[in-house]
């Protein structure tokens, strides 16, 4: 953040501007912005997988107290966030495009230096959780290469006939046993008992089982890649949208498209307290689910109201190129005689979305990753944005290259009014429906992670979610 405001602060950073009018950035400057760019995308990337597992770290799963408390955790967690995001769109964009981009990207600046400051003088208040094995990712490797070995042996009829330490051996550790599930049954070949090789080290159910909810995680992240593009058009097509209409509000004050973005926000700040205080206890009375309902049903409920949102977008845009006909309009800089708050719905409703989307996926991957390895389980949640907002450049590049080859109409042209971006929202509703058909297909062979550990009366089991997927 720094770098990023020297980039548009000190002169011999930014390109020179007279009379509104700027110069090209010389190649030195381009450089200087960009490794600004990639060293924010660095940071983030040691901090994002990490602060809420960090947090959700400070609850210990087997204290009743806590435990009902960390089901709430992330929704609190993911509502502080947005408390941020808002202050961005609203204060930081206006700032940026009334004030001076110094004085915008300066604040956020200050404000991390003060987060780290704060970060720090927590640090003797934290809880620290051991890592009970040295290099956990390594099952990840040696589950497969060791089923691969075995493959020619035969799997055992009964799982109870696997190799796996007995529940003392992992209470003693600190560790936790995980059960054997039938999915994914080529990897217990891992876990069979070879008379004929009994020098060579096998591997456990548990160690198994955490190799399979990689596996599960990876598919459930595949299905989650379409919705995290119909994500990127807040920042991208709905913005440019927005610029093409009249926003002019409350006696000739206009707002910047950007900040139709605060709306998403919005909702999503209202619908946390209404989802955590209200929903939760009435689906937790009729389900019986800590959570009220299944992590991977709260996927499905976000990803059918993302849907709603992206068909109304794409009404939204029908009758904006009806408006823009009528008034025979062919200038990109020309306003289309119609409010920008006819995109609110289509924001509200993807912040509704939110709720049940974004922060559904931080609490799966982390509930779901095996034993010391969370900070991989919420990297699968920020790097699922991360891959969200790629796939979507690559179908904005690929669209517009091959409907505007020979001579067409692009359907995303630089002149929106001269366009089809209507046809690309149903494109998308398309493909967003199609994959909510995939979604509820894999999340109904979907099994959650049980894990059982030494109580004082016998053997207690860990699992919140114990329905299959979307199963009620």
């Amino acid at each position: 953040m720094v770098f990023l405001t020297m980039a548009v602060s000190v002169k011999t950073l930014k390109p020179t501007c007279n009379n509104g009018v700027c110069s090209k950035a010389t190649p030195s400057q381009i450089t200087f912005f960009y490794i600004s760019l990639y060293t924010i995308a660095l940071g983030a990337g040691g901090t994002k997988p990490n602060i809420s597992t960090f947090g959700a770290d400070q609850f210990d799963d087997f204290n009743p107290a806590e435990k009902q408390m960390k089901v709430s955790f992330f929704n609190w967690w993911m509502f502080s966030s947005f408390v941020g995001a808002l202050f961005a769109t609203l204060g930081l964009v206006y700032i940026q495009e009334n004030l001076g981009w110094g004085l915008g990207y300066g604040i956020p600046t200050v404000g991390l230096l003060f987060s780290l400051f704060i970060f720090y003088l927590g640090t003797p208040l934290y809880r620290h959780k051991v890592r009970k094995s040295r290099s956990p990712a390594k099952d990840l490797i040696r589950v497969p290469l060791a089923a691969f070995r075995n493959r020619k042996l035969q799997l055992p009829a009964s799982p109870s006939e696997l190799y796996e330490v007995e529940l003392q051996g992992y209470s003693g550790a600190g560790k936790r046993l995980v059960q054997h599930t039938p999915v994914f049954r080529f990897l217990d070949r891992a876990a069979i008992k070879d008379a004929t090789n009994s020098s060579r080290p096998k591997c456990t159910v548990t160690q198994v089982e955490g190799t399979k909810l990689v596996l599960g995680m990876v598919i459930i992240w595949l299905a989650t890649l379409v919705p995290s593009t119909i994500w990127a058009q807040i920042n991208t097509l709905f913005v440019k949208q927005g610029t093409t209409l009249n926003r002019t509000l409350f006696h000739a004050f206009p707002i910047p498209a950007a900040s139709l973005g605060s709306f998403v926000t919005l909702s999503m700040l209202l619908s946390v307290p209404l989802y955590d205080r209200y929903f939760v206890p009435f689906m937790r009375r009729k389900t019986e689910n800590p959570r009220g309902i299944t992590l991977l049903q709260r996927l499905g409920v976000g990803f059918v109201i993302q849907i709603i949102a992206i068909a109304i977008a794409y009404a939204i845009e029908v009758r904006r190129m009806h408006v823009v006909r009528t008034n025979h309009i062919t200038q990109p800089n020309q306003v289309v005689p119609m409010s920008i708050l006819w995109l609110l719905p289509q924001y509200i409703l993807l912040g509704f979305a939110d709720v049940f989307i974004a922060i559904g996926l931080l609490e799966f991957f982390y509930d779901q990753s095996p034993e010391d390895m969370q900070s991989l389980g919420t990297t699968f949640f920020t790097s699922g944005i991360g891959v969200g907002n790629f796939l979507n450049s690559f179908l904005v590049t690929v669209v517009d290259k091959l409907t505007g080859e020979n001579g067409g109409k692009s359907w995303i042209g630089n002149n929106l009014n001269d366009s089809h971006l209507d046809y690309y929202y149903g494109f998308l509703l398309v493909i967003s429906t199609l994959n909510l058909g995939v979604f509820l297909w894999v999340s109904s062979l979907y099994i959650y992670k049980k894990e059982a550990i030494e109580a004082k009366d016998g053997i207690e089991s860990k699992a919140l979610d114990t329905s299959l997927g979307l199963q009620v």
